[in-house]
């Protein structure tokens, strides 16, 4: 399964109270209770189901054809019992790990870390760990996805343990603050080698998470945790006979192919835990009238003439976005919570908007913020005081905003009143779900730590979910926090979108679009296309472009285009119409490598059954005219860009052009070399191929 899988760690590693670390440091491994684990015993199984992701709400584990082994181990000091429960399928190039606690001790057991998973014996092909290089990824708002790399020496320094006699005490990490679990960083990193091997992982949690990677015994090692004390104030104090389950992690191996066939073996996986919807297959064109159109501030008056175009541009799915309950005059940012149409807003009542939605052949979307209530909402006052964050007795107060604990029935009993009255009572069957505030570490429900509080509400929160999905099978739900900042496997195993931006610049978003498929599949990335009757072709052309490999949310002021405009969104909805199909089994590539946030140049493709795809976007740098050969004189032509593509050196192809036609972009194809040569004469134009 992938290169070689040594183990020089123990398979668990605990940090609890009282039982520290054998080693001091900035680790979480190399732990008191880890060393002290013992065999218990073992099986092994088929795992047709895969469900136990601790979640209550999630999409399963490895998916139905699996293979389970159940590891048990024990702590003969503290009675502490671990199950390591190993998931993967025949053939497949991943390792899905979660770990159950018992406590058959006598005392109660104040955890403090626990890992998902951990794996030793890493090294380069030589075995040795200067040919590795790191890769990770940063995350903000306007700017998600944002890859680096780096030569694994640069962060985890060749110490000469030897001659010390000890092991090091640092290692390289990146972890979550917050409720926002991508808000600093993704998830996700991976470590390669020369030789085209790769180790690429994932991290399956919204209620806090933490990867390290570092030196031992002269090799490399990863460890994944999901919350922990130090980072997310977790603690779980486990009673006789109580028991703790980690959130999954799942650790991907490839022995050829770098980080292309790494994220296409985590890809695969993706789709297997996902929950089954006919939005899968379905893929329909969404309408949302938010980013550079109405921004929040929607009317019946204002409305109607988008849903008009957006219906003969070709959308399916016509989502109103903020503010359409917004009946106050002090505006709604602090007012939110009971989620009721504003009649000043919808003379009449919002179902004539949404009556003109379904007549033009579109399903009728809304946004809602569930989880929060603001300050000035009367929810604020009628609510228990239960139902909502505290922490030391103070209810949570974030940029107006208070957060409900949907662990409480109370809380979960509102937003099943106001989700079942907007779907089964309105015949809304879109929502889009955001979640705008990070509320901190979490709440204390009596003795509870607040990083434990943070955990529990997300796992109701998929609880939830899936059972407003039980209720109402054919409803779409977007996961959207403030553009990408909560964009991680706990929810997208259940939600069917995924929002990779707020960026409203069309000229930023290209290197988030292009990396959005390191973050949730191609069919689950929701990319904004937001063409206005004041750009060029080559712009409306470009900010469409930019879409045709994920999902399309369409937006723009479409009723005020001229005709050769609009028909120029036309042709691309089209397109995207006519390719969708092949979305759900394709792979991502990145024939240029993962783009960094200033490239002139950037590709990201689709291999697929039949035909792989390439988008290439030519953008223009600052430094672009005083750059010498910026126009050809000093030989550098940068209006071409040779591309190599090595999965389809050899094959007999001709590259087409599916869309633009307007951006007079060429393509040349030498079989032997692998090579595409793309011509894209004007700066800040963009082109999607069809190589088959």
């Amino acid at each position: 399964m992938g290169p070689e899988w040594g183990c020089l760690l123990p398979l668990v590693e605990v940090t609890a109270t009282g039982h520290g670390r054998d080693w001091s440091g900035e680790r979480f491994v190399e732990t008191a209770i880890g060393d002290r684990l013992v065999y218990r015993g073992h099986e092994t199984g088929p795992d047709e189901d895969g469900n136990g992701d601790g979640s209550g709400g999630g999409g399963g584990g490895a998916g139905g054809g699996g293979e389970r082994t159940t590891i048990r181990l024990a702590d003969p000091v503290t009675g502490l019992v671990a199950e390591v429960t190993l998931r993967t399928r025949p053939g497949a190039g991943f390792l899905r790990s979660q770990v159950r606690l018992v406590n058959e001790g006598v005392a109660p057991i104040r955890l403090e870390s626990v890992s998902s998973l951990t794996l030793g014996g890493i090294a380069d092909a030589d075995g040795e760990l200067d040919g590795l290089t790191l890769h990770w990824a940063d995350n903000d708002w306007l700017a998600e996805c944002r890859w680096q790399h780096a030569p694994y020496r640069d962060h985890v320094v060749d110490l000469n343990r030897f001659a010390h006699g000890h092991a090091g005490r640092g290692c390289f990490e990146r972890y979550s603050q917050g409720s926002w679990s991508t808000g600093r960083h993704l998830p996700v990193a991976a470590l390669t080698d020369r030789a085209g091997r790769a180790w690429l992982w994932q991290i399956e949690s919204s209620g806090g998470w933490r990867y390290e990677t570092g030196e031992r015994e002269g090799r490399a090692y990863v460890a994944l945790f999901g919350p922990d004390d130090a980072h997310h104030q977790w603690r779980e104090t486990l009673a006789p006979g109580e028991e703790f389950t980690t959130v999954p992690a799942v650790l991907v191996g490839v022995e050829t192919g770098g980080l292309d066939a790494a994220f296409g073996e985590l890809t695969a996986y993706r789709r297997r835990i996902r929950r089954p919807h006919p939005d899968r297959t379905a893929l329909p064109v969404i309408y949302n009238d938010y980013m550079n159109t109405l921004m929040g501030d929607p009317t019946t008056d204002r409305l109607l003439p988008l849903v008009a175009a957006a219906g003969a541009a070709g959308a399916e799915v016509f989502v109103i976005d903020a503010g359409w309950y917004d009946d106050d005059a002090q505006g709604w940012w602090d007012a939110v919570g009971a989620w009721e149409a504003s009649d000043r807003r919808f003379p009449g009542g919002i179902q004539r908007v949404l009556d003109a939605i379904r007549e033009h052949g579109m399903t009728p979307g809304l946004w809602v913020e569930p989880e929060v209530v603001g300050v000035r909402s009367p929810l604020a006052a009628t609510l228990p005081p239960e139902a909502f964050f505290r922490r030391g007795g103070v209810r949570v107060t974030e940029h107006g905003r208070h957060h409900l604990d949907l662990r409480h029935p109370a809380a979960r009993a509102h937003l099943d009143r106001v989700l079942d009255r907007i779907v089964g009572d309105w015949g809304v069957g879109y929502i889009k779900f955001d979640y705008n505030v990070n509320i901190g570490p979490g709440t204390e429900n009596g003795d509870e730590s607040a990083g434990a509080g943070l955990l529990g509400h997300h796992r109701a929160h998929l609880d939830w979910l899936g059972a407003l999905l039980d209720r109402h099978p054919g409803l779409i739900l977007e996961n959207c926090a403030s553009g990408g900042l909560r964009m991680d496997y706990a929810q997208l195993a259940v939600t069917q979108l995924q929002s990779t931006s707020d960026q409203q610049d069309p000229l930023r978003y290209p290197p988030i679009a292009a990396a959005s498929a390191t973050a949730a599949t191609p069919e689950q990335a929701a990319v904004w296309a937001y063409p206005q009757p004041d750009f060029t072709p080559d712009a409306i052309a470009f900010t469409l472009t930019g879409a045709l490999q994920s999902r399309i949310h369409l937006s723009g002021f479409l009723d005020r285009m001229n005709p050769e405009q609009f028909e120029l969104v036309r042709a691309g909805i089209s397109v995207y119409k006519q390719t969708r199909s092949e979305l759900p089994d394709s792979l991502p590539f990145w024939p240029l490598g993962l783009p960094s946030w200033e490239d002139d140049w950037i590709a990201a493709g689709l291999r697929g059954r039949d035909a792989s795809q390439l988008t290439v976007w030519r953008r223009e740098s600052p430094g672009d005219a005083a750059r010498p050969g910026a126009d050809g004189r000093h030989g550098v032509d940068e209006s071409i860009r040779t591309i190599v593509i090595p999965h389809l050196r050899g094959a007999q192809l001709r590259p087409a052009v599916l869309y633009p036609t307007t951006a007079d972009a060429t393509a040349t194809w030498d079989a032997a070399e692998g090579r595409l040569t793309v011509s894209l004469p004007r700066p800040n134009t963009a082109v999607l191929f069809r190589l088959g």
